[in-house]
């Protein structure tokens, strides 16, 4: 190394050494900040946690036993069939009484509405990730074990806002859009 190359080398390093030796008290000090209050906010969490009354949340459920679906449809119980993960759980569904159904053959959304008609339920095309949601909304009736197609809503948000004498009125929102489709029953 010439003197020049020497000389900036030794200027650098001092300048260097001096940046870290000023720096590393400032840089220590943000570390044990941050982690004493992560450290806080942690315990403050536990703390409300605790004092928290348990509340039931919907957690994972496990695949198996026959469940009540809703209290108002009495006749109709339900086993888990698919979880989706941020998203609604498909069921099979099958009569309480014992009956063999044609309800045993599909898989169900957990909304049950009741009519004078029957039981319009949400009838799963597919439990496939990519394809849902694709529903049929079906009319059962269960005094004749007969299910019939009423319409295809592509959304999750659904709900029957009018029954006139023959016909029933779906609203839908898929979030973007949304829309009434007016459907007969009779």
């Amino acid at each position: 190394m010439n003197k020049f190359q020497l000389l900036f080398h030794h200027i650098f390093k001092f300048v260097w050494n001096a940046i870290f030796i000023l720096s590393y008290p400032f840089l220590a000090t943000f570390g044990l900040v941050f982690i004493g209050i992560t450290l806080v906010f942690s315990w403050i969490s536990r703390l409300l946690k605790s004092i928290r009354p348990s509340v039931d949340t919907e957690e994972f459920k496990e695949l198996g036993g026959w469940e009540t679906i809703s209290t108002e449809a009495d006749l109709i119980e339900g086993r888990l069939h698919k979880q989706i993960l941020f998203g609604p759980n498909c069921y099979q569904f099958r009569r309480k009484d014992g009956i063999p159904s044609v309800l045993d053959e599909h898989i169900f959304g957990k909304k049950i509405k009741i009519i004078k008609e029957g039981l319009i339920m949400e009838k799963w095309n597919s439990t496939d990730i990519k394809e849902i949601p694709d529903f049929d909304i079906c009319l059962y009736n269960p005094d004749e074990d007969q299910l019939r197609k009423l319409t295809t809503i592509k959304c999750f948000d659904w709900h029957v806002s009018e029954k006139e004498e023959n016909f029933v009125y779906f609203k839908w929102f898929d979030g973007i859009q949304g829309g009434e489709v007016k459907v007969a029953i009779a």
